[in-house]
């Protein structure tokens, strides 16, 4: 399956911190323009204080996890990794339904690049997903690994690095 690049993509990645909040930033301006955003998070564990404060948009702005352990995929042992690759995959499925569906106007995968580095997902299945939206519906994945070929899938892509981190 080839696809060509899409406007309606934007990835954020890199190893510094704020792709997940550069992708929410964008959220809430799709948010204020009347637009539905559907945000399925993969990788971060159950618990979240940002979770927490998502939730009192909805509406506007949806989000869903389908891992239900309270630490990082990382963190996890053998069986317990197991065990989430089954709750990502659900949470793969329901991407691919609001998608299909159309249901609604943005669709953010945080972490999702993390499953490909993780060999939880393939690249043809990422490349499926967004060719299903039909560039009807902005997508939006963030992570920390890019690859040559996830790159060639979007219209704009942002790196953001650490420069410099004081210590404590």
């Amino acid at each position: 399956m080839e696809i060509l690049k899409n406007a309606n993509v934007q990835i954020y990645f890199g190893e510094g911190k704020g792709k997940t909040t550069a992708a929410l930033g964008q959220c809430i301006q799709y948010a204020g323009a009347n637009k539905q955003v559907v945000i399925v998070q993969f990788l971060k564990g159950k618990t979240s204080e940002e979770l927490e404060f998502l939730k009192r948009l909805e509406p506007e702005i949806k989000v869903f996890r389908f891992e239900k352990s309270d630490c990082c995929y990382e963190h996890l042992t053998e069986q317990e990794k197991q065990e989430q690759e089954v709750n990502i995959h659900n949470g793969l499925h329901y991407a691919r339904k609001v998608v299909d569906t159309k249901s609604c106007d943005v669709l953010v995968l945080d972490e999702i690049l993390g499953l490909l580095d993780h060999n939880i997902v393939g690249i043809e299945e990422m490349k499926e997903l967004i060719s299903l939206s039909e560039g009807e519906i902005e997508i939006i994945l963030t992570g920390r690994e890019l690859s040559k070929e996830v790159e060639d899938l979007a219209g704009f892509v942002y790196q953001i690095n650490t420069i410099k981190e004081m210590e404590a």
